[in-house]
């Protein structure tokens, strides 16, 4: 049982957090392709881009997030009284 737990929060963790990670790995590649094109060697220009993608990607998929966290988090009251017993 505790391994079945276990999973499904690894799983909810993929589901929620992997898309996010690929947004902001996917437009850090797109910045450092065009600044090594371009010759520009600035370090902080990656971020406000990545910030700003990140960000308006969460807004968009907010709903699909928070319906994952809430589906997570039921079971785990379930199986709160399924152990009580």
């Amino acid at each position: 049982m505790v391994i079945g737990i276990a999973r499904d929060a690894v799983l909810t963790v993929i589901y929620v957090a992997g898309p996010i990670m690929a947004v902001a790995l996917l437009v850090g590649l797109t910045v450092s392709i065009i600044q090594a094109t371009t010759q520009i060697q600035e370090q902080t220009l990656t971020f406000v881009p990545k910030i700003i993608a990140v960000f308006l990607f969460i807004l968009l998929m907010a709903p699909f997030i928070m319906g994952k966290l809430t589906d997570f988090s039921e079971e785990m009251f379930k199986n709160i009284a399924n152990v009580l017993r």
